[in-house]
């Protein structure tokens, strides 16, 4: 039963992944998601039903459009897999037995924001706020519901006080520095902020610091091979994202090796 309901999450994440693609495309353009239905790019053909299962159909078609055989990009399949295999991801390490199962909504939604913000992001340099300010209230709402399903309201708490946290860091970090970062990094960081602040204090510290070393490291490496120069922009909310994931897997136990690397 636990397999197939893993099998039945990942099959969510590819439908979940289709429709990223169209969120992906159209919010940074200021276009509705929802209409008109999705068409080929270059001759304007509505997509068919058919023609819209993820990844299967991009592999029929041989990444051509069936109407004027125009080029499919990859990455319309690698978006649909990619959140396939962190819904799955996600699920295997929530687990399905209570209370822990309360927890996986809240984090199946961060895992297809992250997936959706990861890519605008790379492709804008902008985390439009139609897709950050709702989850204040949506992740919010979510995790709630897990303090309420788990009985553990102190992580509610934290979850505030980890929000109001890192968005209060990153505010101070583009007020003393306004090129190095946006405010909609700052907007990002409160909604993550949650997320940690919910999971543990040690997940809050490391999935803020895991941020800033990915990003440093990432930054560093395209200056050593040529593909940068200083002052170059970098989008920073994929490193963001990929900290908070680092934080919310093993935050906990590595700030609790840390910790006891000083005790006595």
């Amino acid at each position: 039963m636990a397999a197939v309901l893993v099998a039945l999450s990942g099959l969510l994440g590819l439908a979940i992944g289709s429709f990223l693609n169209v969120v992906v495309w159209r919010v940074p353009r200021h276009e509705s998601v929802v209409a008109p239905p999705s068409a080929c790019p270059g001759c304007g053909a509505r997509i068919r039903a058919r023609d819209n299962v993820p990844v299967l159909s991009w592999l029929l078609l041989r990444a051509r459009c069936r109407d004027c055989d125009a080029p499919i990009p990859a990455r319309y399949p690698l978006i649909e897999l990619l959140t396939g295999v962190l819904f799955v991801g996600v699920t295997l390490w929530t687990g399905l037995e209570a209370p822990e199962v309360w927890a996986l909504p809240a984090r199946l939604y961060l895992a297809a924001v992250a997936v959706a913000l990861a890519f605008i992001d790379l492709d804008t340099h902008t985390l439009p706020n139609r897709i950050v300010l709702p989850s204040y209230a949506i992740g919010a709402g979510l995790l709630a519901l897990a303090s309420a399903g788990t009985g553990d309201w102190g992580a509610l708490l934290r979850a505030a006080v980890g929000g109001a946290v890192l968005w209060v860091f990153y505010l101070l970090l583009v007020l003393a520095y306004p090129r190095g970062m946006g405010f909609g990094d700052v907007k990002l960081a409160g909604v993550l902020g949650l997320y940690l602040g919910w999971t543990g204090w040690g997940a809050l510290v490391v999935g803020g610091f895991a941020a800033f070393l990915l990003g440093g490291v990432v930054g560093l490496g395209l200056l050593v091979a040529g593909r940068a120069k200083r002052g170059t922009g970098i989008p920073f909310g994929p490193w963001m994202l990929l900290g908070a994931a680092v934080g919310l897997v093993g935050g906990e136990r590595l700030w609790a090796l840390y910790l006891g690397g000083f005790g006595p």
